[in-house]
């Protein structure tokens, strides 16, 4: 009885490997290419905190002066790329475990930037991602825009900076599932990073989230609706937590005459922080206007103000390090018309509101001597086919100064400006 009952399952596991090794459909399979040739041409009136060759500019650079008492950064700036050129590859397949599938690979020319520009026009990987899609449940596997980025609302502006430091920027490998209730969405995601890091003691590395072990958590809420026969409205908020591991080891010196470090301790303090988004988007035949407001800690990977500061140092007694995030607030808005020319107008604020604990002054963060920044762009955007022409004036204003134990900017202000004048080329296929 045995020997059948084992011949009996052997029969069928062979029946369903066969199946499974049967071919599928190859009419089912397919891929679109699509994607643009983009040159950027852009002046700047000053030195800015930019990233790849200027091109994606985050705000102007502080004063720095010479014996003389000259600004060394106000010297006007100018440069021609077109690394941000683009390919797309949209996978179509059979369905899977009753869902529909799709893919999507895309990369361009950007490249990643560092100290001897070894990768410039380096091809590099945006997006890669698969999807399945049930009646009313998706889950998104792979490389996409984080959750903070909204990708149905983000600002429609001609620099390649998509509104940065105002709004998140940054994509992460993620499983997201969305679940769909009628007009609302409910979006559960965890992350890890790649591109867009966190900083600390080495540096910008994705392995002080890694050494946590837990992931970059976010849960979001969307409403989808509309009015009349062709407005629509969307309203979002999202919650996001994060831990961080910046060291394994404190390193203290026994002979403190020779200067080096000489005993280790193992240790993983972290620092957490959580960011909350708001944000909303209005559509009619003749405008959109859209809206954002994030606040939160540790916000660096997003290319926005902020990250953390060191609360604690080393001593004989201590051995550790302990941290402190620091917060920003951060809005933007924009309005543009629709239609073969357009015409918008971005404005974005944000500022650093600190630590939350006091700091001995050790800062792993963007803009730490930063108290705020504002910016004004207007634009206009004209659509010929298959060709676009655009051009836009970017006049960002930031306030340097000293910050204080709480991390907050207020002493010794003093504010620069630079006015980027940018035209872009596009060709779309």
């Amino acid at each position: 009885m045995k020997m059948k009952s084992l011949i009996l399952i052997f029969l069928v596991f062979s029946a369903l490997l066969i199946r499974a090794q049967e071919k599928p459909d190859e009419s089912k399979f397919g891929i679109k290419f699509s994607g643009f040739v983009k040159t950027d041409v852009f002046y700047d009136t000053r030195q800015t905190i930019s990233i790849r060759e200027g091109h994606f500019s985050l705000y102007p650079a502080s004063e720095k002066l010479d014996i003389n008492g000259v600004d060394i950064n106000a010297k006007d700036h100018v440069n021609i790329l077109a690394i941000q050129s683009r390919i797309t590859g949209k996978i179509s397949g059979p369905d899977a475990l009753g869902a529909k599938t799709f893919a999507l690979i895309e990369a361009d020319f950007f490249g990643n930037e560092n100290g001897n520009f070894a990768d410039v026009n380096g091809f590099r990987l945006r997006h890669a991602f698969i999807k399945l899609n049930w009646t009313n449940t998706e889950l998104l596997v792979g490389q996409f825009w984080h959750p903070l980025f909204a990708h149905e609302c983000f600002p429609d502006v001609v620099s390649f900076n998509t509104g940065a430091p105002f709004q998140p920027f940054a994509r992460h490998p993620q499983i997201r599932l969305t679940q769909k209730l009628n007009r609302i969405n409910l979006i559960l995601a965890v992350a890890e990073q790649r591109d867009f890091t966190s900083t600390g003691p080495d540096g910008g590395n994705s392995k002080y989230l890694n050494n946590e072990v837990l992931p970059d958590l976010n849960m979001h809420w969307q409403y989808k609706g509309n009015w009349g026969e062709s407005n629509t409205l969307l309203l979002g908020a999202g919650v996001e937590f994060k831990t961080l591991v910046p060291r394994l080891s404190f390193a203290f010196d026994q002979n403190s005459g020779d200067g080096v470090d000489s005993t280790y301790f193992a240790g993983d303090n972290k620092v957490s922080s959580f960011a909350l988004s708001m944000y909303s988007k209005v559509t009619t035949p003749k405008i959109t206007w859209k809206a954002q407001m994030v606040y939160g800690g540790n916000m660096f990977e997003f290319a926005m103000l902020g990250g953390y500061a060191v609360s604690a140092t080393p001593s004989p007694s201590q051995l550790k390090y302990e941290y402190t995030p620091t917060k920003i607030l951060a809005v933007w808005s924009e309005i543009a018309t629709r239609g073969k020319i357009q015409a918008g107008l971005f404005g974005g604020f944000t500022r650093n509101l600190g630590s939350l604990d006091d700091n001995v002054g050790v800062y792993y963060s963007r803009g730490a001597n930063i108290n705020q920044v504002y910016r004004i762009s207007p634009r206009i955007v004209g659509n010929f086919e298959k060709l676009r022409i655009s051009t836009e004036f970017e006049f960002t204003v930031a306030e340097y100064g000293t910050a204080d134990s709480k991390g907050r900017v207020n002493d010794n202000l003093s504010t620069v400006s630079n006015l980027r004048l940018l035209l872009a080329f596009y060709y779309f296929f």
